[in-house]
């Protein structure tokens, strides 16, 4: 069996070591707040978001808190395949992580949690949504110690006289 081909050594990211390294903090923060999803008893919903889940139907909401952990955990997953193996798909997951932050808020406004704070999942996509976009832009510029040259002319041998 070979694994190369299911996972292919992906080119290194030549972009700016800032958004590589928010990447990483997003990385971090998507692992523990999936975790937090999975296997606090409450599945954070009401310890960590106030959302009362001694009313009727109370278990449902901490079921549906542990299968969001569940989607959470997957994406952090491929946000550490990123980092560890595809270094160059790092402009993509930034833009993923405008996507759901944008999706998010997006839900919150025509789905609005009735309980009396918002829980820190809405302020932090209120924050971390403007930081994501910077980091994108950020990426996409080449950094100043990458190699100008095009990878197609690097794979051509130069003739000998």
């Amino acid at each position: 069996m070979n694994w190369s081909r299911l996972f292919p050594t992906g080119q290194e990211y030549e972009g700016p070591r800032s958004p590589f390294y928010f990447l990483i903090l997003v990385a971090i923060t998507s692992t523990v707040r999936s975790l937090v999803h999975l296997f606090f008893p409450d599945g954070g919903a009401g310890l960590i978001a106030g959302i009362d889940v001694s009313v009727d139907g109370g278990m449902n909401i901490i079921a549906m808190f542990g299968q969001w952990g569940a989607s959470q955990l997957i994406l952090a997953l491929v946000y550490w395949l990123v980092i560890l193996r595809y270094r160059s798909l790092t402009p993509l997951m930034l833009g993923i992580i405008v996507l759901e932050q944008v999706l998010r808020l997006g839900v919150g406004q025509i789905k609005p949690l009735e309980i009396a704070a918002p829980p820190p999942g809405a302020v932090g996509s209120g924050l971390l949504l403007p930081i994501a976009v910077v980091a994108l832009v950020w990426s996409l510029w080449p950094s100043p110690n990458a190699e100008t040259t095009p990878p197609s002319k690097l794979l051509k041998t130069k003739k000998k006289k």
